[in-house]
């Protein structure tokens, strides 16, 4: 028996947590945290240890797969490359090359090669109808830092490990990691800001993992954040605590933010967020004092209907307060090349497309999901009439999702990359089986390696460990020999297919399987040497990774910001615009006091919809469905208790699932799980026999629900009603 152990990191999150993996004869056998991690250190979750068991498991597809009536028949790779390369450039000839579309999942995002070559494979089609999960969860922020700091990926993070106040609103990083920066090991960091005298304050509508590790929380009525900033802006305004030279020669706009500020004083406020005007004075008040200080926010923001603006203010206020650009308050890293500067100068994630439905703007080259049903039902030039789905599965993702499945039932071709059957895979006419993360060399994605964000910078890189079983081929293969098949040769360019088509043949040759493949450590390699970082190999000397230069204050205003003036823009006309409707919100809101208002949360052991297939994850009392939570003074005043089965409505649809009480929730606020809702799977056979329901089903879609200005869905912090199920029924939902 051949056994070696291997050093290699997790690309399952934004953690890219350290592993280490023993290998017999070719399988991964048991996958340990990396103890001498140049950066993580021996921390890694349950979902990253026991990846060997998601990614290899008995549904794990093997060949290509075609839909023949309601079934699934394995096919050769060469007819599903013929037929679909037939399909897709009919299509593209009949009806233009835009209408047909792809969806570039979260999943393709955590490598390199695989957004590269799909977004070729575009880029030959003629195509620039791109959808992404981003318009589930964080558009809002790539729209806001493109107004604020000229291009969508300048992305400032707290400095974690130099704040003496951080101020977390609407995240939960001990169990989601944080978002936009890679921090390995939340809770550690969070202990140790307040074991040197730091603050954490969390500001949620539920007492969350981290809520319980922190110097204090207070409660927020969901879906009212921006008015929160508001009157934080207000405040901080108010006690003239602004770093006027820093705004004189960096900023424009603070005049005008400093009008719509004066409006919204605590007062006006309270009602809606359930912030008393003393506690928020006391934040302010502490974030001002702290010698280095950051506000921070995420998906409990993002998607609460008013996340852009939410975001601009909290820029705002980090910036006018002297913390942007400053040691313990929010940097703008520098990645191993400067990729905004080289992609803003090329139009790259900048197109000033907008959408046949709804005219929505794109951000980072994509339409909003939230409208892609109604892009495939409405006829018209432009109707979407093929789908591309890699590594994403949006009918679980997306709002409406009921909605959704049967616009797809339309399409003329979907095809789905994937390892193994999910719920959009089973609506697929092919499904195109690929590596796992363990199966591919690779470096950390984008957001480390070309922007920096991480909270001790590094770099790495990571061998194949074992070989794809079966048919299997990695996804810049498949899109280089999808591109071939079609007659739209990759990036547009011949000489560059008839490069890739010859080394495809090599790999092949080289394959112990026969499989053909791209050289991938040498695409990598290459990358590396056009970036000034040497080469793969060299990286690879270095299993535990290898430490970059420490982030540096002080290197992004009047250097890296990329507005036509390089300035800060403080107040962007459409979100000034936006902003002077939010006083008819805040009535809004004001008449729908005392509804029920539903907030997501997920689990330490689900990640978005891809961990339930694993019977670890999903077995004891319970265990195979999510719940809805409810605090126990709401329960009791609609005659609920513990184990109810209970409809959860809304305008779009109805589900049902068990009760659970929960007194860590806000009174009126009730929380369910994602990422639920398998029983349209038709190939993992542990995820389709749970019994949980998809939230997101719950959420509108349509060019009307959704936030202007970013194109996001909301997901989060909408009204629902919640009662006693007639019929007890285990978990199910219906659309209305």
């Amino acid at each position: 028996m051949a056994t070696e152990t291997r050093q290699t990191f997790c690309r399952i999150c934004e953690s890219l947590c350290g592993l280490e993996v023993t290998i017999e004869d070719g399988k991964p056998v048991s996958i340990r945290p990396d103890g001498d991690h140049v950066a993580t250190r021996g921390f890694a979750c349950p979902k990253g240890l026991k990846q060997a068991a998601l990614f290899d498991n008995p549904d794990r597809l093997t060949c290509p797969m075609k839909r023949v009536g309601e079934t699934y028949e394995p096919i050769s790779w060469g007819q599903a490359l013929s037929e679909i390369g037939a399909k897709t450039r009919l299509i593209a000839e009949r009806d233009g090359a835009k209408s047909i579309g792809m969806y570039v999942g979260t999943a393709a995002g955590f490598g390199v090669l695989h957004p590269i070559f799909a977004q070729g494979f575009m880029m030959g089609l003629g195509s620039t109808t791109l959808y992404a999960p981003a318009s589930q969860d964080c558009a809002n922020k790539f729209a806001a830092s493109r107004q604020i700091y000229g291009f969508p990926f300048l992305q400032p993070f707290p400095d974690v490990r130099n704040t003496e106040c951080l101020i977390i609103v609407g995240a939960n990083p001990v169990v989601s990691k944080w978002s936009f920066l890679q921090v390995p090991n939340p809770t550690k960091e969070i202990k140790d800001i307040i074991g040197r005298g730091g603050q954490v304050i969390v500001v949620d509508p539920r007492r969350t993992e981290t809520a319980k590790l922190a110097s204090a929380h207070h409660y927020i009525q969901p879906g009212s954040d921006v008015f929160f900033y508001l009157s934080f802006l207000h405040e901080v305004l108010a006690q003239g605590a602004v770093n006027e030279a820093a705004i004189a020669a960096h900023m424009t706009g603070f005049e005008e933010l400093k009008a719509l500020a004066a409006d919204w004083p605590a007062e006006r406020t309270t009602d809606v967020t359930g912030i008393a005007p003393d506690i928020l004075r006391n934040l302010v008040s502490a974030y001002l004092a702290a010698d280095g200080a950051a506000l921070y926010s995420s998906t409990g923001v993002n998607m609460g209907g008013n996340g852009t603006l939410a975001f601009w203010l909290q820029e705002a206020i980090n910036a006018i307060s002297g913390n942007l650009d400053r040691k313990g308050g929010t940097l703008v890293a520098k990645g191993v090349y400067d990729f905004p500067k080289f992609a803003h100068k090329n139009g790259l994630l900048m197109s000033d497309e907008r959408s046949r439905i709804g005219n929505f703007p794109k951000v980072n080259d994509a339409y909003p999901g939230g409208i892609m049903a109604d892009e495939i039902l409405t006829p018209g030039e432009g109707q979407l009439k093929a789908l591309f789905v890699t590594g994403g599965n949006p009918l679980l993702t997306m709002p409406n999702a009921g909605r959704l499945r049967d616009a797809f039932e339309e399409l003329e071709l979907l095809v789905c990359l994937d390892i193994q059957m999910g719920e959009t895979a089973s609506k697929a006419h092919y499904v195109l089986p690929c590596t796992s993360p363990l199966e591919r060399p690779d470096l950390p994605f984008i957001f480390p390696l070309m922007l920096g964000l991480q909270a001790k910078p590094y770099v790495q890189a990571t061998k194949a460990l074992v070989a794809p079983p079966g048919e299997v081929r990695d996804e810049a293969t498949i899109y280089a020999q999808l591109a071939n098949a079609s007659g739209f040769p990759l990036f547009g360019s011949g000489l560059l297919q008839k490069l890739l088509n010859w080394l495809v043949r090599r790999g092949a040759r080289k394959d112990s399987r026969g499989q053909p493949g791209l050289p991938q450590e040498g695409i990598l390699s290459l990358l590396l040497r056009i970036t000034g970082n040497g080469s793969f190999g060299k990286l690879l000397k270095h299993p535990h990774g290898v430490a970059r230069p420490d982030h540096e204050e002080g290197s992004f205003l009047g250097q890296r910001v990329l507005t036509e003036d390089g300035k800060i823009h403080l107040a962007p006309d459409m979100f000034v615009q936006a902003a002077s409707e939010l006083g008819q919100v805040l009535e809004g809101l004001k008449q729908e006091q005392g509804e029920l208002r539903l907030i997501t949360k997920r689990h330490v052991k689900t990640h978005n919809s891809w961990t339930h297939n694993i019977a670890d994850f999903v077995k004891g009392r319970d265990g195979d469905t999510n719940h809805l939570y409810m605090h126990p003074n709401d329960a009791m005043e609609r005659q609920l208790a513990a184990g109810d089965m209970v409809d959860v409505s809304t305008d779009v649809a109805v589900v049902r699932l068990p009760l659970a009480l929960l007194e860590d929730l806000m009174p009126g606020t009730v929380a369910m799980p994602h990422g639920w809702g398998h029983q349209h799977n038709a190939g993992t056979k542990v995820a389709s026999a749970t019994k949980g329901v998809n939230v997101n089903a719950l959420s509108a879609d349509g060019a009307d629900r959704l936030e202007a200005v970013s194109g996001m869905a909301r997901l989060t912090g909408y009204i629902v009603q919640v009662a006693k199920s007639e019929v007890p029924q285990r978990a199910s939902w219906t659309g209305t």
